[in-house]
């Protein structure tokens, strides 16, 4: 199958700006951009959704390169509803650093900085030199303006589609750029771009959109209970993006094998099949999980997370090491102690549960587990040897509710 009618199966492809972009894609050899801004200090899912593209792109024969927003993020790209909130000139250097790192690690192509070729340009010549080929008219009737104009725009805002069709612009001069590609939510910008090199240079340039990943209810793919799900392990572990993949809709999982891996055509196919034949092994999402946290954080951090799952399944976490109980457990209560204690005292005590009479009741109805154990006695004494190495304590309430208690 050739590069174009894959990408299109794959649902990658929203719009592109001209049909002879199709023979292009497919003959390889050219050099194309993405980017994002740096508004965090970590990319997350979405950023590696789109990403991504540049690996299945130089695979097939182009050349990528990854653009990181230092000026871009300090003006904000208008959103649907309101403006960005400012962030500092240190924050958006902290941020671009990190970020830089990041993509760079993840996806091994060169890394530029708009910031570089945009700060010494003074006002008068962003005016003269690059706004005066922008007509009011055709900037307005772009989406996300129009979407804006009752709420009202600022022209800070306003100016962003200048100055990312100037970014397109000098890569093209400078590195001999034809193709941008990204979100379908740049595609004002992008053609933006694209007529900006057109008046200036009379030469032609391409560019395509990818759909956004969404979930069944239509919102962005990306978000759980505890928020943004991060490639920085420190922000979202290992095991936390490998639950929420694994815990993917079967309406969305074979999307997200189509987006988020390099599984064939004919490896997919095959997990839609066992998804519709026998939903309940969950193949796919597992397939999912293994493959996305390997590529993002590698075989031992996945080989960890399946281990950590696992065992929690099993109700074996006793065999659990701190520091996967550290994973598995992040962001549960906690209640630290520094002595042996009756386990009907500490379940009060940690406020697991709201009285004694209430916690007796607990442990006789065998709704009370310490590290995977259930408790009938009401004479247990929850001690540090006990503990698993000798730090921390897993208790279970009911089915669902975990606490932790963690010796000091």
């Amino acid at each position: 199958m050739k590069l174009y009618d894959e990408l299109v199966w794959r649902g990658l492809i929203k719009d592109i700006s001209d049909e002879k972009l199709i023979d292009k894609l497919n003959a390889g050899g050219m050099t194309f951009y993405i980017g994002t801004d740096p508004t965090a200090d970590s990319l997350h899912i979405g950023h590696f959704s789109s990403f991504l593209i540049s690996k299945r792109l130089k695979k097939a024969g182009h050349n990528p390169i990854l653009l990181v927003g230092g000026a871009t993020g300090l003006i904000g790209d208008p959103r649907p509803s309101s403006e960005r909130p400012m962030i500092t000139k240190e924050e958006v250097n902290k941020n671009f650093i990190c970020l830089k790192k990041q993509a760079e690690d993840l996806f091994g192509f060169e890394v530029v900085n708009n910031y570089d070729w945009i700060k010494d340009i003074n006002c008068i010549d962003f005016l003269r030199d690059y706004g005066k080929y922008f007509n009011i008219n055709y900037m307005l009737d772009k989406d996300i303006i129009k979407r804006r104009l009752d709420s009202g725009i600022t022209y800070t805002e306003f100016s962003y589609m200048i100055l990312q069709s100037l970014d397109f612009l000098h890569l093209h001069n400078t590195r001999g750029v034809t193709l941008q590609v990204a979100g379908q939510d740049q595609w004002g910008n992008i053609t933006a771009g694209i007529d900006l090199i057109r008046k200036k240079t009379s030469h032609e340039v391409y560019c395509f959109t990818m759909p956004l990943l969404t979930k069944k209810d239509g919102t962005k793919f990306g978000k759980s209970e505890s928020g943004t799900i991060w490639l920085d392990r420190n922000k979202t572990t290992p095991y936390e993006l490998y639950q929420f993949l694994l815990n993917s809709e079967d309406e969305k999982v074979i999307d997200y094998l189509k987006f988020l891996t390099f599984l064939s055509i004919d490896e997919i196919n095959k997990l839609a099949e066992s998804l519709k034949n026998e939903p309940e092994k969950r193949l796919a999402q597992k397939a999912l999980a293994k493959e996305v946290v390997t590529y993002i954080h590698g075989e031992d951090a996945y080989q960890e997370a399946l281990n950590i799952s696992n065992h929690l399944f099993n109700g074996d976490i006793s065999k659990l090491s701190s520091s996967e109980i550290e994973m598995a457990f992040k962001g549960v209560k906690s209640y630290e102690i520094n002595k042996d204690t009756l386990l009907v005292d500490l379940l009060v005590e940690s406020e697991i549960c709201k009285s004694k009479r209430e916690a007796r009741e607990f442990i006789n109805n065998s709704s009370i587990q310490v590290n995977g154990q259930i408790i009938n006695d009401l004479d247990f004494i929850v001690s540090k040897d006990y503990a698993i190495d000798n730090l921390y304590i897993v208790i279970r309430r009911g089915k669902k509710k975990y606490y932790i208690i963690r010796f000091i």
